[in-house]
């Protein structure tokens, strides 16, 4: 890392040090805006962001997400959880606090191609992804070079139809206490219930079609035998439905009859990589509420 980097990453978290982030959803009613608004200034905040969204607006849902920066936040984070209890019970809300100088630790599972690897860790690099990338895990020990010329841990775990269980088991000790975030970066492999239970609504996956098309297994061959002429990628957190979690993020690209299943994985890659990096960002930066089977992303 050079030493504009390091500098620019310095700035970064000095200036985030007392930043906090609300992440708020519940019934829609009269007053919440200002009830959240006055508890804040009543704290000594000072709001620098704030975004709203009300789904169907007859009786239906309302979300927000609020930056502030709050003087000694590490020392009042307690006390200021404890305080808005009172308000988050009175408008029935679910609501998360996070301090933005508390970075997320990320895992990066892959397995052999490495595009979208490589582009979360020049993000990461560059500075631009503001998290700890705690380990690479594969199935495979090809990538374990790249991993390497970064300075990040990587471990080789086999996985077969007769050692998944075994070979999850070991995936989550590694993980244990280092990592809040699982990122599928073209990792071939299905997630099994049990693993998802632990970190439910944080493992992000990049899937090479523009779903609810092409679910599954090689999509870009199943896009060909149909002719389609757009192609995609979706991030999405991970549930039991494969293939079938809330959609974080999405983008397509014109193909034509004359691009083959080759042509269509070379186009693809480039849309994969762009739409998991930008999932990730918002994941991070605590952009992102799920609703049901939905999310709402304040990007």
């Amino acid at each position: 890392m050079d030493q504009n980097t390091k500098q620019a990453k310095q700035k970064w978290a000095e200036r985030h040090r007392n930043r906090a982030r609300m992440l708020i959803s519940c019934p829609d009613q009269p007053g919440i805006v200002a009830a959240v608004s006055q508890f804040l200034y009543e704290q000594g905040a000072n709001i620098v962001q704030s975004d709203q969204y009300t789904m169907d607006p007859q009786g239906g849902m309302f979300f927000i997400r609020i930056e502030f920066d709050l003087p000694d936040l590490e020392k009042q984070e307690a006390e200021l959880r404890q305080k808005f209890a009172g308000i988050s019970e009175k408008f029935g809300m679910n609501w998360e606090l996070f301090r933005a100088a508390q970075k997320k630790r990320l895992a990066i599972f892959v397995s052999k191609e490495d595009h979208c690897l490589l582009e979360l860790l020049w993000q990461w690099q560059a500075g631009d992804l503001h998290a700890d990338i705690a380990m690479v895990i594969s199935n495979h020990p090809d990538l374990k070079p790249v991993a390497d010329s970064f300075g990040i841990p990587y471990f080789h775990i086999p996985v077969t139809a007769d050692t998944k269980r075994e070979a999850e088991q070991r995936q989550l000790e590694l993980l244990d206490g280092k990592v809040d975030t699982v990122i599928l970066a073209r990792y071939m492999q299905i997630i099994s219930p049990y693993f998802i239970e632990h970190y439910r609504n944080r493992i992000i996956n990049i899937h090479h079609s523009f779903l609810p098309a092409f679910v599954g297994g090689k999509p870009y061959a199943q896009a060909y035998n149909r002719g389609v002429k757009i192609i995609g990628a979706t991030a999405h957190y991970v549930t039991e439905e494969l293939d079938g979690g809330p959609i974080i993020e999405q983008d397509v690209q014109r193909v034509s009859h004359r691009d083959n299943v080759d042509d269509l994985k070379r186009i693809g890659r480039h849309i994969e990589r762009i739409v998991l990096a930008r999932a990730v960002s918002w994941h991070i930066d605590d952009r992102i509420i799920v609703h049901q089977n939905k999310t709402v992303v304040f990007a």
